[in-house]
């Protein structure tokens, strides 16, 4: 991986975002951001919405215990700074491509995936369920919805 790419050629899972000081997560956000670009700019797909969601990828990453705690994402396009933080960086260029990674998160591609997601609407039920569920089973897991437009509409 290119130099440009300094923290984030070491992040492999969240465990390495929180190795960082918080004043680098700005810089590794903007290296990720361009990496998504990079990527998706050789290997067509949609990417706003991963896009849009960096930083907040990045938060989430840094502030809950994943895959213990559960990040649901509403649309699998908002995933991509997701998948790349939790161990599929290496291999991101296949996403979406024939036997490469999926386009979405995917409970049997990683641990890290706590829901198979497609398109929208789907994030606030399923987050609300497994938290239910967790409560149920006396668990102190966290559940996040990352909902995009689609849901507040959707369902």
């Amino acid at each position: 991986m290119e130099n440009k790419y300094a923290l984030l050629s070491n992040i492999d899972s969240p465990e390495d975002i929180k190795r960082l000081k918080p004043e680098q997560l700005v810089d590794l956000s903007a290296e990720l951001r361009q990496y998504i670009i990079d990527i998706v700019s050789e290997n067509p797909g949609h990417f706003a919405s991963s896009l849009g969601v960096v930083e907040l990828t990045i938060a989430l990453h840094y502030v809950y215990n994943t895959p213990f705690d559960r990040i649901i994402w509403d649309v699998g396009h908002q995933a991509y700074g997701h998948k790349i933080l939790t161990g599929r960086r290496d291999v991101f260029h296949t996403n979406r491509k024939y036997k490469g990674i999926s386009g979405f998160p995917k409970r049997s591609e990683s641990p890290y995936d706590a829901f198979g997601v497609g398109h929208s609407s789907t994030s606030i039920s399923a987050a609300l369920g497994m938290s239910v569920a967790s409560r149920l089973k006396l668990e102190n897991r966290k559940v996040v919805a990352v909902i995009g437009d689609g849901a507040l509409t959707g369902g």
